[in-house]
């Protein structure tokens, strides 16, 4: 091949030499690339190289037509993904001579010129660390910097985040020059669809405040779903991966109060552009109630106001409305109701109907033992009381919500020989108070119907028949509430009987009605309970429950200082009973998911009997940190459920549990929890292993993923039985509402492997009434709206069932069965039902798939996959999601769950 003359121009005559055949492979790989340019590539290097030598000319003409022609070069080349842009790659050799040649200029618009063009070199050639892109560009004309790129920008921003970090560390460093800078990049980043740059870049210069300036009508959502995700998920990940990363714990990404800035920010944005629901679920994930109020007085529109209402019942809240936030007296009226639930068994029904499903199944149903081989059959049809207790419980949870089933609400011609109450009188006096009970669950939220069929309970002379109908007045009145206060009329008095069962009944009656409620009146009737000395420890122990229930996560210190001296004033024998463990789960309750605000309590723990001074210490840390995700609590818990101690020692089971309340509140951190519970079964002590299955059930409930159901079904035919007890009890859990037919088998076929066994055979069946529940209608699972928001009263509810389940012969399987009932709280139809502006139900078709996380991606990116098209009413299982199959409608939420209201697009023409 020949040698280009033209190879040598303008090029030092020192290159003349590398022809000259070497044994230097070096060289000859030189030569080799010299050759291999392209003509064009050839002539943009010798004309770089000429520019080169001009700017160091003397005539400032020359100089400025040089610079002119080289930043025309740079910014006009492009680059593929894995190339350098040729001008940038041609220009490395010289970047140094331009860099001395720059020290020597003197102050002009030229040095400037030369300042913005090294800013760019400096992209591919400066040294790691020496921020020499920002160096020049700092010191460079006030051009815009879009021009030379996304790239260039981009590295400038990083270059920016770490000179910040810098400054800061110096007192007094001036950081204006800098916030220039991020003024421009941001709105460069905000302009090219780049949001979640530009966000990254604000919190690193800690001056989020900006991005409202910046966000317009186009960009807005897709920033504030960053802004979400980045508060309630970076968090946990970029904790994780710094953990991994350097080996100690560093400040996480998003600390303490920093993840709620950044929700305030994306609260204010969502205000700015009358993006009213999703500032409304901002505000709850907050748990700020004066923003929920603001919103309410911005929005003008009642049909909107309407849907706040939908999302507020939804959530659990309870929340009273004022003139200031609807004016009209009627409309107020009629919002208050949408709050309090009224129309809750309605809509359910709707759903029911349209699925056809109303028709009443009896246990036997769900038992079905035609389909087991001869043995268990045998075995199935003793009529013994245990037996019959697990039936009250299948038949409760099956027609939850119904209002008929085949054994306690037979019509009245049949009642006539008695048959209602020969059901109730099958049971033994504390199961007569669970089957009394499931008449409440069965008229699940429809309190006038329910109070009626109720009433002839309480003319009973059993007391333990009169506890059952107290306690179903209040599941009755779970999640609804009502100006006229039924619950609390019926059962204030009963409050302070001398019967302790009467009394129990009560107690968690009022605890189950005004969850959330925070309301003084039970307050004022229940906290001399916690003081009295003649009370006896179960009375107690109810009375601490239900007043953590109704302030739960309020942090109200007269209900925790009344806890703590109940628990303080327990002599050495009775903190070893049982049921003492829910009194430290009553005190956690009121601190639910409000982090540090435990800490005094905590403090206070400390002091506490050595019994009980670390399980109170493991439920309360569990609890305030439940739903955050916090990593830092989830290694702390991990660390006190490796220690192998002695027998007596109960605190590990709330610390394995507290692992999967912490970790719950996002996918990452589930996966991570789950394959740290298996570590846990294969080393953990035996009262670890008894807490595993539960804390597994928790992380997936009502979500029943493959590979939990597989260690469950490993776990149920476990030795140890109060291992597989507790697994068997959590395949209920993690089937809960979803009639999932392999839960359904295993199960079937457990009844048959323990038919001689009635305590496991008991749990068997709770857990096939649990498969089963409202006939696959309902839900445990606490989380809702996309799994954003998590609602408070549902969580307690499930952990008060666990912590029960953590001694199970005791609790469950001795004479308080009727602890199940706390379910109740967690129970929700899982449903979208559209309804029109005057809240009747509509039919239109949507399209439901598996929710795609779409959070950073460009464009308008698919929110769902794999969607098939239904009429509303439909099911959502878990980790689905449903969006509009018509343009006929638009609807006031955006997210598609529960109730939604529709209203009929103005712009909307039939092409038919």
């Amino acid at each position: 091949m020949t040698i280009d003359p033209k190879a040598n121009n303008g090029a030092a005559p020192e290159e003349a030499t590398l022809k000259v055949p070497s044994k230097d492979p070096k060289k000859k790989k030189d030569e080799k690339k010299e050759e291999d340019l392209s003509d064009e590539d050839l002539a943009l290097k010798q004309q770089l190289e000429l520019y080169v030598e001009r700017v160091q000319d003397s005539d400032p003409g020359v100089q400025k037509l040089a610079l002119e022609s080289m930043r025309q070069e740079i910014r006009t080349s492009t680059s593929s993904m894995t190339s350098v842009p040729k001008p940038l790659k041609f220009l490395r050799p010289h970047y140094g001579t331009l860099k001395a040649y720059y020290e020597t200029m003197a102050d002009s618009d030229l040095k400037k010129y030369l300042a913005d063009i090294l800013s760019v070199l400096a992209l591919t050639m400066s040294a790691e660390g020496e921020r020499e892109s920002l160096k020049y560009r700092l010191l460079g004309s006030e051009g815009d910097i879009g021009s030379w790129g996304h790239e260039y920008v981009r590295n400038l921003a990083g270059e920016i985040a770490q000179e910040y970090t810098k400054r800061q560390q110096i007192e007094e460093a001036p950081i204006d020059d800098l916030m220039e800078l991020v003024q421009q990049i941001v709105a460069f980043h905000m302009k090219h669809n780049a949001e979640p740059e530009a966000v990254d870049l604000l919190m690193e210069v800690e001056d989020l405040d900006l991005l409202v300036e910046h966000v317009d009508a186009t960009n807005f959502k897709r920033t504030c779903l960053y802004l979400t995700s980045s508060a309630s998920q970076e968090l946990v990940n970029l904790e994780i991966e710094e953990e991994i990363l350097q080996g100690s714990v560093l400040k996480s990404y998003l600390p303490g109060p920093d993840d709620m800035l950044v929700l305030d920010i994306a609260y204010m944005i969502y205000l700015k552009f009358e993006e009213y629901p999703s500032a409304l679920r901002i505000a709850l994930f907050l748990d700020n109630l004066q923003y929920v109020k603001q919103i309410f007085t911005s929005c003008d529109d009642v049909l909107q106001k309407k849907q706040f209402c939908y999302i507020l019942a939804r959530h659990g809240v309870a929340f009273e409305l004022d003139e200031e936030m609807v004016a009209d007296d009627d409309d107020r009226e009629a919002l208050q109701d949408i709050i309090n639930n009224t129309k809750l068994s309605e809509g359910y029904l709707t759903l029911a109907r349209d699925i056809e499903v109303m028709e009443p199944k009896s246990p036997e149903d769900i038992y079905k033992v035609h389909l087991l081989d001869g043995r268990a059959s045998a075995g199935a049809s003793v009529d013994s009381a245990r037996q019959n207790l697990a039936a009250t419980f299948v038949n409760a949870f099956v027609n939850a919500g119904f209002g008929q089933d085949k054994l306690m609400t037979v019509p009245a011609e049949a009642s006539s020989g008695g048959s209602t109450g020969s059901w109730l009188f099958k049971n033994k006096e504390h199961g007569k108070t669970s089957a009394a009970a499931s008449l409440g669950m069965i008229l699940l939220w429809d309190v006038d119907s329910g109070l009626a069929q109720i009433d002839k309970y309480f003319h009973s002379n059993d007391n333990h028949v009169i506890a059952g109908a107290l306690l179903g007045v209040g599941i009755v009145n779970c999640g609804i509430k009502n100006d006229c206060d039924p619950a609390l009329a019926l059962l204030g008095d009963y409050v302070g009987k001398d019967d302790s069962s009467v009394r129990i009944g009560a107690i968690m009656g009022l605890g189950l009605a005004y969850a959330g409620t925070q309301n003084e009146q039970i307050r004022r009737k229940l906290s001399p309970i916690l003081g009295d000395a003649k009370s006896p420890l179960d009375v107690i122990a109810f009375t601490a429950i239900s007043l953590g229930l109704i302030y739960v996560g309020s942090c109200n210190e007269e209900v925790a200082q009344a806890i703590i001296f109940a628990l303080m004033d327990r002599s050495d024998s009775e903190l070893g009973e049982p049921l003492t463990r829910l009194l430290p789960l009553g005190l956690g309750l009121l601190y639910l998911g409000k982090q540090e605000s435990v800490e005094a309590t905590a403090e206070v723990s400390k002091t506490f009997n050595e019994k009980i001074r670390k399980y109170c210490d493991m439920t309360l840390l569990s609890c305030a940190y439940a739903g955050t995700g916090n990593v830092l609590k989830v290694q702390n818990l991990l660390g006190h459920c490796a220690q192998h101690l002695d027998k007596g020692e109960t605190h590990q089971g709330p610390a394995v549990l507290g692992i999967a309340m912490v970790a719950m509140a996002e996918e990452l951190g589930l996966e991570m929890a789950i394959r740290s519970l298996e570590h846990l079964l294969q080393y953990g002590e035996q009262n670890i292993r008894r807490a595993v299955p539960l804390a597994l059930g928790l992380l997936c409930i009502s979500n029943p993923k493959v590979n939990v159901m597989d260690t469950l079904s490993r776990l149920s035919h476990d030795t140890d039985s109060e291992v597989a007890m507790a697994a068997i009890i959590s395949l209920g859990l993690i089937g809960a509402g979803t009639n999932n037919a392999r839960i359904a088998g295993m199960l079937r076929n457990l009844s048959s492997y323990y038919y001689k066994e009635a305590s496991l055979l008991f749990c068997v069946r709770i857990a096939q009434g649990l498969v089963h529940l409202g006939k696959g209608l309902l839900t445990l699972a606490p989380y809702h709206s996309d799994r954003f928001l998590l609602s408070p009263t549902a969580l307690a509810g499930l952990l008060i069932m666990l912590h029960a389940c953590l001694d199970m012969k005791s609790i469950i399987l001795g004479k308080y069965h009727y602890v199940l009932y706390f379910l109740v709280l967690a129970m929700q139809p899982r449903m979208l039902l559209a309804v029109d502006e005057n809240l009747k139900p509509l039919s239109v078709p949507v399209r439901v798939g598996q929710a795609v996380d779409v959070v950073g991606q460009a464009g308008r990116p698919k929110t769902i996959t794999g969607f098939q098209t239904h009429s509303t009413p439909v099911l959502l299982a878990a980790g689905d999601r449903a969006e509009l199959a018509t343009e006929k409608y638009i609807p006031l939420s955006p997210i598609l769950e529960g109730f939604v209201i529709l209203k009929e697009n103005p712009e909307y023409r039939d092409d038919r």
